[in-house]
């Protein structure tokens, strides 16, 4: 091939139709000229600005990567193929990862216990989901209406609108997919069981069945205190000696602990401090577990370690296990007792309700019952007076 002087304009030429700058040359072994049309007019600067191109061309014939279709040369976009429409997202993030964002906002905002129990399963839950696409929500919806309890589609999309509405506040995304998705609460049905409570009768029997249970003996003390004070268990198995006053005559609840052995606030953040008279059977209880131990905590298992939720029902209700392909069923000291027909079954949180029953019971004003078990007025009397336990006639008015 012929090389050329730079400053000569081997190739470039104007039409004569457009007075328009064109390349017109032969590349070796393609039987037909190629031609290029610049649209650019016929002015020295625009000569300038072809010789570049022609000279790039130059270049990628010498180097054998000539572009023969000539797309790569062209000076303006070729429009013999029609351009494709991307299809743009609307939401910059997916499902997970808003919700990843939304718990890690959340951790400064709540409880460690709730971030545990309710967040982490959610996040993991969402895993299971056929798609994160926000855009798709409705179809998440569908999913899990069809292949979820509803009380977990419940819980899922109220926490998915809850995250929503936060990125939407927080300029994550523009709007919320889930606002209008979530589900009416079902009418649960209550328990008639989870409202009651046992009469004193009952509650010895248990004391007594603690007492002498082979396996079970060490938690008597703790059914015993939660029998005389009507305090949740999570606030029982938080209770430490720094707790208890001297004379173990008043008790500060100001914590609680959970299943996964983390303290947090009492239920609704009221501390409270729970007054008992010398004499009575919760000082004498209290004097006896300290004459044992001095610090720590002051309920704990055989073994030392802080009794949690996951320990105490087993002891109370029962346990199964299998071994070796087998299924063995380990029946609770109350279960025991209700199967002998001596007690009704009911759960350990009734310790609380038959505090509360009888206390009213016995004169005490529904105002200071509130306040010794760090509750309102209404809730005692919506839940914790059983009428069904205690022996009472109407008045002839």
């Amino acid at each position: 091939m012929k090389i050329w002087k730079m400053n000569e304009d081997k190739w470039i030429s104007s039409d004569p139709r457009t007075q328009k700058l064109v390349l017109r040359f032969w590349v070796k072994g393609f039987p037909k000229q190629f031609f290029i049309s610049t649209g650019l007019g016929d002015t020295k600067r625009n000569r300038n600005i072809v010789r570049l191109k022609r000279d790039a061309i130059a270049t990628d014939i010498a180097l054998n990567r000539f572009d023969s279709s000539l797309k790569s040369y062209q000076f303006r976009a070729v429009k013999d193929e029609p351009t494709m429409t991307i299809n743009k997202l609307k939401y910059n993030y997916n499902l997970l990862e808003l919700w990843n964002k939304f718990t890690d906002f959340q951790e400064t905002q709540l409880e460690q216990t709730t971030i545990l129990s309710k967040y982490v399963y959610i996040t993991k839950y969402c895993k299971r989901l056929p798609t994160l696409s926000l855009e798709e929500a409705s179809n998440i919806r569908d999913w899990l209406v069809k292949y979820s309890s509803i009380y977990n589609a419940r819980l899922m999309l109220d926490s998915f609108d809850h995250c929503c509405r936060w990125a939407v506040n927080s300029r994550l995304i523009e709007d919320n997919p889930f606002e209008k998705l979530t589900l009416s609460k079902p009418k649960i049905k209550v328990q008639e069981d989870d409202w009651k409570a046992f009469t004193l009768e009952q509650r010895d029997i248990i004391i007594d069945a603690f007492e002498k249970h082979s396996l079970y003996s060490n938690y008597a003390a703790l059914v015993k205190f939660l029998f005389f004070t009507g305090c949740r268990p999570g606030e029982a198995f938080a209770l430490s000696w720094d707790d208890i006053s001297a004379d173990c005559c008043r008790i500060s609840f100001n914590k609680s602990c959970n299943k996964y052995k983390i303290l947090k606030s009492t239920k609704n953040n009221r501390k409270r401090v729970f007054p008992t008279v010398k004499g009575s059977r919760l000082q004498e209880l209290l004097l006896n577990l300290r004459a044992n131990k001095k610090s720590g905590l002051i309920f704990e298992s055989k073994s030392g370690l802080p009794i949690t939720s996951d320990l105490f029902k087993p002891v109370w209700t029962g346990y199964s296990s299998k071994k070796s392909g087998k299924t063995y069923y380990y029946i609770g000291v109350v279960r025991e007792l209700a199967t002998q027909g001596l007690v009704p079954y009911l759960k350990p949180y009734a310790t609380r309700h038959t505090f509360a029953t009888w206390a009213i019971a016995q004169g005490v004003s529904v105002e200071k019952v509130a306040l010794w078990i760090g509750d309102t007025v209404e809730t005692v009397l919506r839940f914790y007076c059983h009428p069904n336990v205690v022996e009472a006639e109407c008045p002839d008015f």
